[in-house]
C-alpha cells in the first residue's frame, strides 16, 4: 500500500531524483532518515523499479519515433516472443494488447532506414504475420506515471491544516 507520505516522495523523485534525502524528507515533512528509509522500502517493494536520466532521443541519434501494431498467428505472451523482442535493441516498449492486433511496440531509431531493418527482424520472430507502423512527426509531450491526484501538488502532511 502507499500512502499519502510515499505519494508524494515519489512526485518528489520523479520531479528530481537526484535530490538529497535531507532536501526529500524536508519537502514532505520527514527527517532525511525516515524519506531515506521510506524510498528504500518503496525499492525493496517494487514501487520504484528504477532510477534513470531522461536523454532527449533526437541528440542521441534516435529521433525517429514508431509505434507497430504486431498481428500474429498465435498466442505471443510467452517467454520465447519476449526474449525475440527484447532482443532488437531499436524496441522500447513490447505490450501484449487486444484488439485488432497481438502487440503494440514503440520503436526508436536514428532513420526511416533503420526502422525498416528493424521492422524485418520483426518479421523474421516466429508467428508473426503482419505489421503496421505509425510513424510519429512531431511529440507534443510525455509524461511520467502520476502518483498524485490530478489536482494535487507534492506538499508535506497537513500542510494546509491550520496552526495549533
Amino acid at each position: 500500500m502507499v500512502d499519502d507520505i510515499d505519494r508524494a516522495l515519489l512526485a518528489h523523485l520523479q520531479h528530481d531524483a537526484t535530490q538529497s534525502y535531507a532536501a526529500l524528507g524536508k519537502a514532505v515533512g520527514l527527517s532525511a532518515g525516515s524519506a531515506h528509509d521510506r524510498v528504500r522500502k518503496l525499492r525493496e517493494r517494487g514501487v520504484i523499479r528504477r532510477t534513470t536520466v531522461d536523454v532527449d532521443p533526437a541528440a542521441v541519434d534516435r529521433g525517429v519515433s514508431a509505434f507497430v501494431m504486431v498481428n500474429a498467428s498465435s498466442w505471443m505472451g510467452d517467454a520465447l516472443t519476449h526474449d525475440a523482442f527484447a532482443a532488437i535493441p531499436e524496441i522500447q516498449e513490447t505490450h501484449i494488447i487486444a484488439g485488432a492486433a497481438s502487440l503494440l511496440v514503440k520503436i526508436r531509431t536514428a532513420t526511416t532506414e533503420d526502422l525498416q531493418a528493424a521492422l524485418r527482424r520483426i518479421f523474421g520472430i516466429d508467428g508473426v504475420t503482419g505489421t503496421q507502423a505509425i510513424v510519429v512527426l512531431e511529440t507534443f509531450f510525455e509524461r511520467p506515471v502520476s502518483v498524485l491526484d490530478q489536482h494535487s501538488e507534492p506538499h508535506p502532511p497537513n500542510a494546509d491544516a491550520p496552526p495549533h
